[in-house]
C-alpha cells in the first residue's frame, strides 16, 4: 500500500512539476530549429515589400561545406522556406543550379538588407552562373517564381 501511494505522488509531481511541461515543449521547439533533410539551422526571415511582409522559415548555410551543397539534390522546397547564404564581409557572390533539380529564385542582398537584385527562375542543373549586381552580404535562395508571386523586388528589405 504505501507502495503504490508513493508511485501516485512520484506521478503527481512529475505531472505538476512546470519543468516537465517545459521539456516537452523545448525539445519540441529545438527540433523544429532545425531542418529535418539538411539538419541545418532554421530561423524566421522577413522581406519587407512597402506595406507587405512576406515570412518565411530559412536554412541557414553558414559554412563553406553548407554554402557549397546549398539547395543541391533537393526535390521539395516548400512556398514559405528557404536557405540564406550569409558572408562575413560583402563580396561579388556567383551562383549555379549544378545538381540542383528545382528552379530557384536567387535574391542578393546589399549590405543595407536591401535586395539589389534578383535572379528569377534559375533553370534547373544549369552550370551557367549568376551573379550579384553589387557586394553582398547575402544571398537568399527561394521556389523559383515566389518572388513574382509576392511582388518582391530589389529595393525591398530582408530581414533575419
Amino acid at each position: 500500500m504505501i507502495r503504490v501511494i508513493a508511485l501516485a505522488l512520484a506521478a503527481l509531481t512529475l505531472a505538476c512539476s512546470p519543468r516537465s511541461a517545459a521539456e516537452p515543449a523545448a525539445a519540441a521547439q529545438a527540433r523544429a530549429q532545425v531542418h529535418p533533410e539538411s539538419g541545418l539551422e532554421v530561423v524566421p526571415l522577413v522581406v519587407v515589400s512597402g506595406a507587405q511582409r512576406h515570412a518565411f522559415r530559412v536554412e541557414v548555410a553558414a559554412s563553406p561545406q553548407d554554402q557549397a551543397r546549398g539547395l543541391m539534390f533537393r526535390t521539395r522546397l516548400g512556398p514559405d522556406e528557404g536557405m540564406i547564404f550569409p558572408t562575413r564581409t560583402p563580396q561579388m557572390r556567383g551562383f549555379w543550379m549544378k545538381n540542383t533539380p528545382l528552379p530557384l529564385d536567387i535574391i542578393f542582398i546589399g549590405e543595407d538588407r536591401r535586395i539589389m537584385n534578383i535572379a528569377a527562375q534559375t533553370t534547373p542543373y544549369s552550370l551557367e552562373s549568376v551573379y550579384s549586381a553589387a557586394p553582398a552580404i547575402a544571398v537568399l535562395e527561394i521556389a523559383g517564381g515566389r518572388a513574382a508571386e509576392l511582388g518582391i523586388e530589389p529595393g525591398d528589405r530582408v530581414d533575419w
